[in-house]
């Protein structure tokens, strides 16, 4: 991409270490965000009979948050100023490693050609908000085997991982802005 996509800043990290709860603080400090792919298709899946699930089709399932990840970003190009992803395309990639499922070429292309700023905020599983629902079916031991593949992802990607620390949401979202150049 020839876009100037240093203001693309990725969060991830395994399910349940408060990704969505900082994208929404950062959402409330005026800031552009994009939301996580994989919770909006698992309630449309479930919504229609899918099978593109996690737990059913887990392809199908990369499949389409791919898609959607490639579609975030491109319209991530038309925000102003800092643009906030709750997961990014190597999400993708690392949730085929996790499933222990080959990364097929084109999702491999999409996350070398759809960048983001080279700083990627990792968050670290904390065991102290995690919870399981209806979309979140992973136990805790899932999400730290999600964090750890999704560090070995990104770097494998090129990206310096920032971890972010286990503090109360208006300091993550002080931490996040200060180190995105924000604050």
């Amino acid at each position: 991409m020839t876009d100037d996509v240093t203001r693309f800043f990725v969060l991830t990290g395994g399910p349940g270490s408060g990704k969505s709860a900082l994208i929404d603080g950062l959402a409330r400090a005026g800031h552009a965000h994009m939301p996580e792919a994989g919770r909006a298709i698992i309630r449309e899946q479930v919504a229609t009979g899918g099978r593109a699930l996690p737990w059913v089709d887990p392809a199908a399932f990369a499949e389409l948050m791919l898609a959607r990840d490639v579609r975030a970003h491109r319209n991530a190009r038309h925000q102003h100023g800092l643009v906030f992803f709750d997961r990014g395309i190597p999400d993708v990639a690392g949730y085929m490693r996790l499933s222990g499922l080959a990364v097929p070429a084109h999702m491999d292309h999409s996350a070398k050609m759809f960048r983001y700023n080279g700083r990627v905020f990792i968050m670290p599983p904390w065991r102290d908000i995690f919870t399981q629902d209806s979309e979140r079916k992973q136990d805790f031991d899932v999400a730290v085997r999600t964090y750890e593949t999704l560090a070995t992802t990104y770097a494998d990607y090129g990206y310096e991982l920032m971890e972010v620390p286990r503090t109360p949401i208006e300091q993550r979202t002080r931490f996040i802005l200060q180190n995105a150049g924000a604050a």
